[in-house]
């Protein structure tokens, strides 16, 4: 069995994959590094299903794209990249299944972003519609702040920056929960905890164990659902009135939460990839 392993920079996370592949018997890894593939719509790498760890969203799903042309299962698919890497797409994916999630708007311009924010209330959330690790979120708490920051998104932001996605801001008190989805199964989760209102672990959050009760089970797996299923990580808040799904995540980072859990997530991933194949 030859599992081609779609990668960038090699961190924690893919050290442990890679060691947990090289322990089973009939595997033989081949490494896609995708700073050096050059595709020419015509060849087919010799592998029997592909697993994506690339840290650029582009190059992970239009390298899977590719990958799928050329007659190659891909974990995740670039479907899947696709609308987990777009939180415009994934929300409306989570809205189309039914999932809950937290109250947004979508803008297009700095005036109708002011209004949308206004009519949302304050304190709101501006996030980027493509970025990870908790990066460029501003969380705005009156008017003057969002004309503030609405303008240095318009003129200094990318293309990106000039689409709003404004999230109702959740009062989460230090803490959200993420889980972690591999095919039909919630393996583990963990409480990521902060005094700052973002709980990222990349950003200073401390990871500890969460039990996984049937409403975490059952959200985190109706969210991998909504979009497209594989390996994804589930982020979501606490309220009142059950869980609400913040974001799902294609390429989960899990360095942090094998201790913490007691689950060995990556040899859970390999045993999913190895199946897929046969």
């Amino acid at each position: 069995m030859r599992i081609g392993f779609l990668h960038s920079l090699i961190r924690k996370d893919e050290k442990l994959l890679l060691d947990e592949f090289r322990n089973r018997d009939g595997v033989e890894l081949v490494m896609l590094d995708d700073r050096k593939l050059i595709f020419d719509l015509q060849s087919r790498p010799d592998v029997d299903v592909v697993l994506e760890r690339c840290i650029n969203h582009s190059r992970a799903m239009h390298g899977l794209r590719l990958l799928e042309s050329a007659g190659i299962r891909c974990i995740n698919t670039s479907e899947v990249a696709r609308i987990c890497g777009d939180k415009i797409l994934s929300s409306l994916a989570l809205k189309e299944a039914g999932v809950p999630q937290p109250e947004l708007r979508i803008a297009f311009t700095e005036a109708s972003a002011l209004d949308a924010i206004e009519e949302l209330g304050y304190p709101a959330v501006l996030k980027p519609a493509v970025g990870s690790w908790g990066r460029l979120l501003s969380k705005v708490n009156d008017r003057e702040a969002a004309e503030s920051i609405l303008e240095h998104k318009a003129i200094l932001g990318s293309y990106h920056h000039s689409i709003f996605y404004i999230q109702k801001y959740v009062e989460k008190k230090g803490r959200d929960i993420r889980s972690f989805v591999v095919g039909d199964t919630c393996i583990a989760a963990i409480y990521r905890s902060s005094e700052h209102w973002i709980t990222n672990t990349s950003l200073g959050g401390t990871a500890t164990g969460c039990p996984i009760d049937d409403e975490l089970a059952e959200m985190s797996l109706r969210a991998a659902k909504a979009v497209g299923g594989g390996v994804v990580a589930v982020d979501l808040f606490e309220t009142p009135r059950g869980l609400l799904v913040n974001e799902v995540n294609y390429t989960m980072e899990f360095k942090n939460s094998i201790d913490t859990t007691g689950v060995n997530i990556p040899a859970k991933i390999a045993d999913y990839v190895v199946e897929s194949s046969k």
